[in-house]
């Protein structure tokens, strides 16, 4: 008995040396969010879907005026988008390295006003078979 207890601390630590020799992973906070870009809380759907996707904006590109009904999270990896809050008059110009939750239920649209491409990494969460999480808006 005495020599399988000692045997098992020998592995275990033989398995905590191996484990040292590794990298650790290192996470870094970019952003924690709890209301959108004009102040309204977070909340989502209950049992959400999650979508992710990726935006290119070109110089001068631009979205249709839209709003969305649910969470619509953005991180900006390149360039600068501009938030354009057509509802609540106010533009929201938003660098590389930024994340932000779009507002909801506002009438706005996203341009790219510099001059180089605009790269977006977006997380939406809708309710269960909900394809997308926007409205347009048609003039």
């Amino acid at each position: 008995m005495r020599l399988s207890f000692v045997l098992i601390a020998a592995a275990m630590g033989a398995a905590a040396g191996a484990a040292d020799s590794y990298q650790t992973n290192v996470n870094t906070i970019i952003a924690r969010l709890d209301k959108t870009i004009i102040g309204q809380p977070v909340t989502m759907p209950a049992h959400p879907t999650v979508i992710f996707s990726t935006s290119t904006f070109a110089p001068g590109a631009r979205t249709g005026v839209h709003k969305h009904l649910y969470p619509h999270y953005v991180c900006v990896q390149s360039g600068t988008l501009t938030i354009v809050g057509t509802e609540v008059g106010k533009e929201f110009p938003i660098k590389a390295g930024t994340c932000f939750v779009e507002m909801l239920d506002k009438w706005h649209y996203g341009i790219n006003k510099g001059s180089e491409p605009v790269v977006t990494l977006v997380v939406d969460q809708v309710p269960a078979g909900m394809a997308k999480n926007s409205v347009a808006k048609i003039p």
